[in-house]
């Protein structure tokens, strides 16, 4: 029986005065095969401009805001999840993971505790010193914030090639995309219907069009009218609502919405209420950037479709 060429190498070095490093290089090489190299290193560009470089995928992280935990758990990598910050009730396996602060402050002591490979933070939801406090500990930082809705998929696709679950992130942002443009496509060039989008009650306070609820609007033929104040989550009153006078109001909310909406209908001049347009939607559904703010979406487009059709 006549040998392989490999064969034949591996017998003429076993029997060469060759040192040990040689004879291991050559094992590993006929082990892989010809062409195969060692895996390189990961690269990613986050949200904050930077380029993250993990020399193999991550094992252990820690997300700092409930919509990272969710987009972790989307691209596949929730296994790997070891700590998060309050408020990260979804999926259902996330509740049980440690705790390492809130959007009022991190636990930076029990985020080292947890040896995170990877820590995964929100740009303008977390302490920006406590931040940066991590990444001159020398901990991997991935800033995340997702302003439109197709940076979703794209973030999860990061998310995954990071974690190295890129099949599963893959699925995901596919998934995502094929939803968003069969929403596109009913809604988006339909008649713009105005929209006052209220976050809060006391101050009174709404979202621009920088935030990715603004997006949300378009792509359900919507138009925030308050899009072109300067801050991402401004203060407004409401005698600028009067003014603005939209044709829906949408509040955002966490449990019993009566008494928010309520309050609406001591102003009857305002065409929302006067044509009986005022709504309340869950508030992670429209504002937090993962996969789910799309079922935020489609109960927004089929309201303004509503308000339309009246």
């Amino acid at each position: 029986m006549s040998s392989t060429p490999s064969e034949i190498l591996a017998r003429s070095l076993c029997g060469a005065a060759v040192g040990r490093p040689l004879l291991l290089l050559v094992a590993l090489l006929l082990l892989h095969g010809p062409g195969t190299s060692v895996r390189a290193a990961i690269r990613v560009i986050d949200d904050a401009g930077q380029a993250l470089v993990l020399e193999q995928p991550a094992r252990r992280i820690v997300s700092l805001a409930p919509n990272i935990t969710e987009l972790l758990f989307a691209a596949g990598a929730g296994d790997r999840v070891v700590g998060v910050t309050e408020f990260s009730d979804y999926p259902e396996a996330a509740q049980s993971v440690t705790r390492v602060g809130s959007g009022a402050g991190l636990d930076l002591e029990a985020i080292l505790a947890l040896r995170p490979d990877l820590v995964v933070a929100w740009q303008s939801g977390n302490p920006a010193g406590q931040v940066e406090r991590l990444r001159s500990l020398g901990i991997n930082l991935f800033i995340s914030e997702p302003r439109q809705l197709l940076d979703v998929p794209d973030t999860l696709l990061r998310l995954g090639r990071l974690a190295g679950t890129e099949a599963a992130a893959q699925a995901s942002a596919d998934s995502f995309k094929r939803r968003y443009e069969q929403l596109r496509q009913a809604y988006a060039q339909r008649p713009e219907v105005s929209v006052f989008y209220q976050i809060w009650e006391r101050p009174l306070m709404t979202l621009n069009g920088e935030h990715l609820f603004s997006d949300v609007l378009r792509l359900c033929g919507g138009h925030n009218v308050f899009a072109e104040l300067p801050a991402l989550a401004p203060q407004v009153d409401v005698e600028a609502v009067l003014a603005a006078d939209p044709e829906v109001i949408i509040v955002a909310v966490d449990g019993e919405d009566s008494p928010l909406l309520a309050a609406w209908r001591r102003w009857p001049s305002l065409s929302a209420v006067r044509q009986g347009h005022l709504y309340g939607i869950a508030r992670e559904r429209l504002v937090r950037n993962t996969p789910r703010i799309l079922d935020g979406a489609g109960e927004l487009c089929v309201i303004l479709e509503g308000a339309r059709n009246q």
